[in-house]
């Protein structure tokens, strides 16, 4: 808190009497002073009251930046949906197009990029699988039933826990994976800040599920063979993680309807190409 530095009026300079050149006595100027400063003093003492009332009841002095940065996220969130179904349309329309074209080299095209379709994530899949849960610990770290030195920190599914399974699941021969309600392409980056998950724009709390379609037993032998795995296991039993793998008959995975280009890869020019000619145009 800063004081407040209140002084009387100067020697020499006119008071409320009219007289110049007389200072006030100092009964006069103590009491004056007084007056001004017991309301200024009451005043702070109230807001630091009020303050440490909020804060004793739990308040949040900062919650309205926090709602603030929701708010920010909730309204990206929504963009990327209506962009996403954008991409969708715009990606069924130039399809019709190219068949309504009748072009030999555009029929070529499209039956090379049909064939690549599936690899690539831009078709449904479904079949026998496995979906796998992650959760975080229902603990608090204070609880007494936990190992010494236990932190917050370790009761929350972390980014590598998720990506530990992922790569296992890849591994396994999966072919086609979700996490949450989005289908797993190349350019997909599973990324975590605490135990909240990013994936293509959008935000996720636990529980997460993972699912994957393929051979049941090489994906189950793939998740236990993982080093990752086996870490967040050994959390499981020490600390109350959630770390759950069901069995599926039939699982159907949607197709990936988000944009494929990467914004900041570029793919190198080969020596001798000139400026501004792609490969194929040098061939």
């Amino acid at each position: 808190m800063s004081f407040l530095r209140l002084s009387s009026s100067r020697p020499g300079t006119t008071g409320t009497t009219g007289t110049t050149g007389t200072p006030p006595s100092p009964g006069r100027a103590a009491g004056l002073s007084w007056k001004v400063l017991a309301p200024v003093a009451a005043a702070c003492a109230g807001l630091l009251f009020a303050a440490s009332a909020g804060a004793a009841r739990g308040s949040d002095l900062r919650a309205g930046t926090r709602t603030d940065l929701t708010d920010l996220i909730r309204a990206a969130e929504r963009r990327v949906d209506v962009q996403t179904r954008d991409v969708s349309d715009l990606r069924a329309r130039v399809d019709q197009l190219a068949q309504e074209a009748g072009d030999p080299r555009l029929t070529a095209a499209q039956r090379e990029a049909d064939a690549l379709a599936g690899a690539a994530g831009l078709e449904a899949a479904s079949g026998a699988g496995v979906t796998v849960t992650l959760d975080d610990s229902r603990y608090d770290a204070a609880d007494p039933a936990l190992p010494d030195g236990t932190t917050p920190d370790d009761l929350v599914v972390h980014e590598q826990d998720v990506q530990g399974v992922v790569n296992a699941l890849w591994a396994g021969g999966a072919e086609a994976i979700q996490v949450m309600d989005q289908r797993l392409v190349a350019t997909s980056a599973v990324r975590c800040a605490g135990n909240v998950l990013f994936l293509h724009g959008r935000t996720y709390a636990p529980p997460f599920t993972i699912t994957a379609v393929g051979d049941v037993g090489r994906l189950r032998a793939a998740l236990d063979a993982e080093p990752a795995v086996q870490v967040l296991q050994e959390y499981v039993d020490q600390v109350g993680l959630r770390y759950d793998v069901e069995e599926k008959g039939r699982v159907e995975l949607p197709a990936f309807a988000g944009p494929l280009q990467l914004p900041n890869a570029q793919v190198p020019t080969p020596a001798g190409t000139p400026a501004g000619a792609t490969p194929e145009e040098e061939r």
